[in-house]
């Protein structure tokens, strides 16, 4: 069964600017142009002439279209953190729910982008790393806020499988249109349970290493017994 979030979904709306710094001005240029073209016909004079700066402006603040990219992904994750409710009481999947639709949310007024950097990602082997690595980064904000932990090896594995499903669910949001998202949110329900068993796996797998230490520290020992009493 599906749960819907307690508050009513925002429908689609007009990015609205971020701020009249040349840092925000080029972020919100990008993402503009992302909407009309793929990810490798931007340049970064087409940013610059977009934004109303001079390429040297750019320059001081980024040094690829990519680094634009993600300082908007960053700008996302801070939206997202910054309006989080106070979900202590609430079971884990349901703040995480809450957080990855906030998300989704926040990511509303760039779905045009968002379609086209997707599209780019499929016929760009690197580009899909770059976002990847991204989105890693991004998710393990999302699951410390959830409080999950994301350290460490075990915290590792959790950041890259809740990118897969959250790619998985981005898949879906891009071609939903209804008001109520109820595709999404089913396919972001089915997400968090394949999630749940994926977890319990990566505690299996960040075990193993323990035991196979443990088994090693005790062999000297054990062999060295076995040939005393061989003597």
């Amino acid at each position: 069964m599906v749960r819907k979030p307690k508050r009513e979904r925002k429908g689609l709306s007009a990015p609205p600017p971020r701020g009249t710094s040349d840092r925000d001005k080029a972020v919100d240029a990008l993402m503009a142009l992302l909407a009309e073209h793929s990810f490798e016909q931007i340049g970064l004079a087409e940013v610059a002439g977009r934004a109303g700066i001079k390429l040297s402006q750019l320059r001081a603040e980024f040094g690829s279209t990519l680094a634009i990219l993600a300082a908007h992904i960053k700008d996302i994750d801070r939206a997202v953190l910054g309006g989080a409710a106070d979900m202590t009481e609430e079971p884990v999947r349901e703040r995480l729910f809450d957080l990855l639709m906030r998300r989704l949310e926040a990511l509303a007024p760039y779905k045009d982008a968002v379609r086209s950097i997707m599209r780019s990602a499929r016929r760009n082997p690197g580009l899909a790393l770059a976002l990847n690595a991204a989105a890693v980064r991004s998710q393990k904000w999302m699951l410390e806020a959830a409080g999950i932990g994301s350290s460490g090896p075990r915290g590792a594995l959790r950041a890259q499988g809740a990118a897969l499903m959250f790619a998985r669910v981005l898949s879906v949001w891009i071609d939903d249109d209804e008001k109520g998202l109820d595709r999404t949110m089913a396919a972001l329900d089915r997400g968090l349970a394949s999630a749940a068993r994926w977890a319990g796996l990566v505690d299996d797998l960040c075990a193993i290493p323990k035991c196979v230490m443990r088994g090693r520290r005790r062999r000297p020992a054990d062999e060295g017994a076995a040939g005393a009493e061989a003597a």
